[in-house]
């Protein structure tokens, strides 16, 4: 679906506004540095792993966020297959963090907030199974830090349709090709990247409130 639109967007003779900021955007990379000794990981998935991957980097405390697939049962997934629809995987990312400075409850947070958990099986007009919105958890514990948001974003009617969000354990996570990953920086010329991911992450960053941004 991301390959169709690009070329829908390149067919247009309109220059968004997303363009020419973006030349001064500071894209949010993967920090080069060992990993904390406590550092822990996340796995979200919210529609196109490229978006997801500068949300999560963007947030202090966040070291890493590795494009991937996970949710399904084949064992070899890779994109092409994953678009198929096939696998029952969802393009996600493996979020690595250090929770002496970022919260698994800010993770959470700011994973509800650069999407909209209530459309099925989409994000915009990326439609299909692989851009599912699913919070995957390791543990008893984060499971009920995943509850508890979606219980309080409803009592708070945040959104005005139900929230689909899938809630399920991690069992297996399959990083993405390489090309994949720090996708947005390396294609800043991308019709997609310009006019989908970018604003996307821009309005992510304006509205969320709840955590801190790298300088």
């Amino acid at each position: 679906m991301k390959l169709f639109l690009t070329l829908i967007i390149a067919g247009t003779a309109i220059c968004s506004c997303a363009q020419t900021n973006q030349k001064s955007l500071k894209i949010p990379l993967a920090e080069k540095k060992s990993a904390s000794a406590n550092e822990a990981v996340a796995t979200f998935a919210e529609g196109c792993f490229w978006h997801a991957e500068i949300v999560f980097q963007s947030l202090a405390g966040v070291r890493d966020a590795v494009s991937g697939y996970a949710g399904g049962t084949t064992t070899d997934p890779d994109y092409e297959k994953v678009a198929s629809g096939q696998t029952g995987h969802a393009e996600s990312v493996q979020v690595h963090y250090d929770p002496a400075v970022i919260s698994y409850e800010t993770l959470v947070k700011a994973f509800f907030a650069s999407q909209d958990p209530t459309t099925m099986n989409r994000q915009g007009n990326d439609a299909g199974t692989e851009y599912r919105s699913i919070a995957f958890y390791n543990n008893e514990k984060e499971k009920a830090i995943i509850d508890a948001t979606i219980k309080n974003l409803t009592a708070a009617k945040v959104y005005s349709n139900k929230i689909v969000t899938q809630v399920v354990p991690l069992t297996k996570f399959y990083p993405a090709e390489d090309y994949h990953q720090e996708y947005i920086s390396h294609n800043t010329d991308n019709p997609y990247v310009a006019n989908v991911s970018v604003p996307e992450f821009l309005h992510f960053k304006a509205t969320f409130k709840e955590g801190k941004f790298k300088p």
